[in-house]
């Protein structure tokens, strides 16, 4: 068997001398090449509903019981890692869009792109280090012009089309 295994490996590298493999890009480094905004999209929009619901969150009273103490701040702890999670899930997206989808000529012909990215990469932080909806919203608004931007570079026009999601807002479709 070690035989085989190496005689394998061997194949491999002598094929690789002779016809250079080409370099493929993917966002799970595996050629498929499906890219989608949506999901930077939906963990946007989670980030503005975890803000809203802790927004909405009754702080117990100073004489409240242990229990209903206890209750506020295991829903504290949820929303506020559901958010965490989120926030860091809008940054992966785009990151992995970014990094594997986007080429050099994406780049020329949308200029706007790098700097784009690096805001919804500081906004994702900004958002997920406070409870401003603002900030929340702010990072919705600018995954959704990600998204269009994303979709422009397909060549397919876009739509918004309500998100019917408790956080209100919209998503970026192609057309």
């Amino acid at each position: 068997m070690p035989g085989r295994i190496w005689s394998t490996e061997l194949g491999h590298r002598l094929v690789d001398a002779l016809v250079a493999p080409r370099t493929v890009y993917a966002h799970c480094d595996i050629p498929c090449g499906i890219y989608d905004p949506h999901e930077a999209q939906i963990a946007a929009l989670t980030v503005l509903r975890m803000d809203q619901l802790i927004g909405e969150l009754p702080m117990p009273a100073m004489d409240a019981k242990p229990e209903d103490r206890a209750a506020y701040a295991s829903k504290l702890a949820r929303y506020t890692a559901v958010k965490e999670q989120h926030s860091e899930k809008v940054k992966q997206e785009v990151r992995v869009i970014w990094g594997d989808y986007f080429t050099p000529d994406h780049a020329k012909q949308y200029p706007q792109a790098h700097e784009m990215v690096w805001k919804i990469m500081k906004q994702a932080s900004k958002a997920r280090q406070g409870i401003a909806l603002a900030d929340a919203q702010e990072l919705v608004k600018q995954v959704q012009e990600f998204a269009e931007l994303f979709w422009k570079t397909k060549g397919a026009q876009t739509r918004r089309a309500p998100s019917m999601q408790k956080s209100g807002g919209e998503i970026v479709y192609p057309a």
